[in-house]
């Protein structure tokens, strides 16, 4: 089980959007809030990131930015250039005759309402750096992405949408090695402590087992103690609370992407009565698993 890959999975809650922005300074654009997660690459050229409130970040050929929660922000070509509303995905902006910069822009559709760990304890604005020696399949994701998308050919149609859809992957995991510290709480720590892993995988694989904190920490060698402390302080919460967090997003995805008996739900993860699952879930998400259902259906 990849908890990781699993987690992703279950906040998409779509395809991503995204638009390919071929620029000539000088230029700024600005990026409404967005519901989503916003991403952008420096494909070629630079840029600058402005955040709303923060300083102005410098971007190169390879960088990858990502911000958890689309908060409003700008790209410019310079700290000081005026900026223009800017939709990727829909539009082109006004061009220059300087310095050209190649981006490629866009947001991933995520569970917002009840975001999972690995995003609601980002940073507002994560930025990956093209740092030669390191993650060298984000780098080699971004360069295929730059030359298909500048060079148009046969295929690119398909390969480009595939590339950014492993892509939100690729970032997470630059970002959690390079911000990994034995220190540190945060699901860095999670995804590289070998026992509190273990127990993730453990969960995430069966999540309607029996899990009891006693059996989690026996299987990863720990006493119940030590495995309880070293959990709780990797992931930001203890065992079992994951574990609930963990058996209703699953349950959220079963109910959106699958047309199955609400028992048969229950029973998935770990409910043996119908009743008491709807009660749960009624209890963590505001609303009955049957009105949760009907709301994601299309009248």
């Amino acid at each position: 089980m990849d908890v990781l890959a699993d987690v992703v999975a279950a906040m998409k809650t779509g395809p991503a959007t995204f638009g390919r922005t071929d620029l000539r300074g000088p230029w700024g654009l600005r990026f409404a809030h967005s519901f989503g997660a916003t991403f952008h690459l420096v494909l070629q050229g630079t840029a600058w990131l402005r955040p709303l409130g923060g300083d102005a970040i410098p971007l190169g050929p390879g960088d990858a930015v990502l911000l958890p929660r689309g908060l409003q922000h700008a790209l410019v070509d310079h700290p000081d250039s005026p900026t223009v509303d800017f939709n990727p995905s829909t539009e082109q902006p006004p061009q220059g005759q300087g310095a050209r910069s190649l981006l490629l822009c866009g947001t991933y559709r995520l569970e917002r309402e009840r975001p999972h760990p690995v995003l609601s304890r980002l940073p507002d604005v994560v930025v990956v750096p093209a740092n030669p020696g390191r993650h060298n399949s984000l780098r080699t994701a971004i360069s295929i992405m730059g030359e298909e998308l500048d060079t148009q050919r046969p295929g690119a149609a398909a390969v480009v949408p595939a590339l950014v859809d492993a892509l939100l992957v690729l970032i997470l995991r630059a970002w959690f090695e390079d911000n990994d510290c034995p220190t540190d709480r945060g699901w860095a720590r999670a995804l590289t402590d070998p026992a509190v892993t273990q127990s993730l995988e453990l969960i995430h694989e069966k999540p309607g087992a029996a899990w009891t904190v006693a059996d989690l920490a026996g299987d990863v060698g720990l006493s119940r103690a030590a495995f309880a402390r070293r959990f709780t302080e990797a992931v930001g919460e203890p065992p079992l609370t994951y574990l609930f967090r963990w058996r209703m997003t699953t349950a959220a995805r079963l109910l959106r992407d699958h047309d199955r008996p609400l028992a048969t739900v229950a029973k998935e993860i770990g409910y043996t009565s119908e009743f008491a699952f709807a009660k749960a879930f009624k209890r963590d998400f505001g609303v009955p698993p049957g009105t949760y259902r009907k709301q994601l259906t299309p009248a």
